[in-house]
């Protein structure tokens, strides 16, 4: 080392094609040398469990990089301890071995044994999988030993995905697919996440405004005559028009997508003796509230985690809301609205035979009920079996009831009798939008402002609208990772699991 410190002195003035020399000597120093620190450069290749720690049948640690095969020649032995040394592995063959200490070759334990050649693995690099028995002492044991080889280094939370996007092996909304598959406490959640969230519609968004704007370049480049057919610029404006429309309708969905993700906050109101409690108790499945004929049992919130059609849901019960002279009910009542303003949506159940009128075709709304209505309110008119409803006269409360929440979503009212179970199980339906992430919102909001100006400019600006076009599709591809994708990366994979 001191060799090497006097013949920098001597060269530090010498050509620029001198210090390059000097770099690639000290480099290759480094890798001779077993007392240079690597570099994190060179500790490309990254390791971590991949597998929930505890105790458990099996664990499962994940080496991702051109390391990866060393790590099976260091620490990867035939389970017969007589043949020691096993061969260059079979891709994808799971193999029983023995896994031993890198440096004094102890016995870690015996295990099983995978590697993925390049690019065809999850991360599109080398990648080997040891399994292990999942026990905390075994599972340090591994992971100490895999430290000391000297170009391996643990990985960041979601690195092994991040590795698998930078490869081309999952775009961005399959990244975020698969955290939400790896989150999802539902059925709905599950089924949500295994579709991509939309991959295939956002796909198709985006060729279309690419389509347009191929249109467009090809009449500025060529201008109207024997290649280009008339009428282009037109019906550029018409695709994109229809294309607008679409996107707005994605956005119009009450931000279904990412209350799902998250979880819905959903309160239950309505007068008293209305069926609330009983709703409450329907969809627990069990007598979590007290149900009585007597107006004001419930005095308080009541709040319960329930898996509602495959949704999340955290449901709470509030008091019949009515003017009272009870302290106690009182609070009940003002706690209750309190839940109802802070819900992301609400549920108000109403008792048929006290809102129809004589004629069965008009309704009337409590007033202590009425202010609490918004355009996230969803109505359940109960009791229906003690009443004779004309179907024709539903329809007309059902848009009644839209309109009084400034809504033309006219299926946002159920008919059931919680009682008899009659109609209870409608309100539970529903489907999968492709808005899943506040992320994926704010690109088609950008997509469709640009539109908007593309749609507003003149046939004689042609070279602006072009650019609005580009920069449309440039939005929309933002959402699944094909443009622009760096600046979003951190947000995404900060929520990973170290192993995923």
């Amino acid at each position: 080392m001191l060799r090497v410190a006097r013949w920098i002195a001597n060269t530090a003035d010498h050509s620029h094609g001198s210090r390059i020399y000097l770099t690639k000597n000290l480099t290759c120093k480094r890798h001779l040398s077993t007392n240079l620190t690597a570099t994190e450069a060179q500790r490309s290749t990254i390791y971590a469990l991949s597998t929930p720690p505890g105790k458990g049948g099996v664990a499962i640690v994940r080496v991702s990089g051109p390391d990866a095969l060393l790590v099976w020649d260091k620490m990867v032995r035939s389970h017969d301890p007589k043949r020691g040394m096993m061969k260059t592995p079979t891709p994808w063959k799971m193999q029983r071995c023995r896994i031993i200490h890198p440096e004094n070759e102890s016995l870690i334990d015996d295990g099983l044994a995978i590697y993925f050649r390049a690019p065809f693995s999850y991360t599109t690099k080398p990648t080997l999988e040891l399994h292990i028995h999942s026990g905390r002492a075994l599972i340090a044991a591994l992971l100490s030993s895999l430290s000391l080889l000297p170009n391996l280094r643990p990985a960041e939370p979601g690195e092994f995905t991040r590795q698998a996007l930078l490869g081309g092996r999952l775009d961005l909304t399959q990244v975020e697919g698969l955290h939400d598959l790896i989150e999802a406490d539902t059925e709905v959640q599950r089924i949500w996440a295994l579709g991509g969230a939309g991959v295939s519609e956002y796909d198709s968004l985006r060729t279309q405004i690419i389509h347009c704007l191929a249109q467009l370049e090809a009449l500025i480049d060529f201008g109207e005559g024997e290649d280009i057919e008339e009428g282009v610029y037109e019906l550029a404006r018409a695709e994109a028009s229809s294309l607008l429309n679409q996107i707005r309708t994605h956005l119009a969905d009450n931000r279904r997508g990412e209350v799902v993700s998250s979880g819905i906050k959903m309160a239950i109101f309505g007068p008293p003796n209305a069926g609330k409690s009983s709703l409450f108790n329907y969809l627990a499945n069990r007598e979590a509230s007290i149900v009585t004929s007597i107006p004001g049992t419930t005095r308080d919130v009541l709040q319960l985690t329930l898996d509602i059609g495959g949704l999340p849901v955290v449901v709470a019960d509030t008091a019949g809301l009515r003017e009272t002279d009870d302290v106690v009910e009182g609070i009940g009542v003002k706690r209750g609205i309190e839940a109802i303003k802070d819900a992301d949506i609400s549920l108000c159940v109403l008792p048929l035979p006290e809102i129809l009128d004589a004629s069965g075709r008009e309704i009337t709304i409590p007033p202590s009920v009425r202010p609490l209505i918004t355009k996230n309110t969803y109505f359940l008119l109960n009791k229906c079996d003690l009443v004779s409803p004309d179907p024709n006269a539903m329809r007309s409360l059902k848009q009644s009831l839209a309109e009084l929440c400034d809504s033309q979503m006219v299926d946002r009212t159920w008919i059931a009798s919680i009682t008899t179970g009659a109609g209870a199980h409608a309100f539970r339906n529903v489907h999968a939008p492709i808005i899943t992430r506040t992320r994926h919102r704010t690109h088609l909001e950008s997509a469709c402002r640009f539109l908007e100006a593309f749609l507003a400019l003149p046939p004689e600006d042609i070279v602006f609208a072009v650019e609005e076009l580009r920069y449309a599709a440039q939005a929309v591809g933002r959402v699944t990772g094909d443009i622009g994708v760096e600046d979003v990366l951190d947000s995404v994979f900060r929520d990973f699991c170290i192993g995923k």
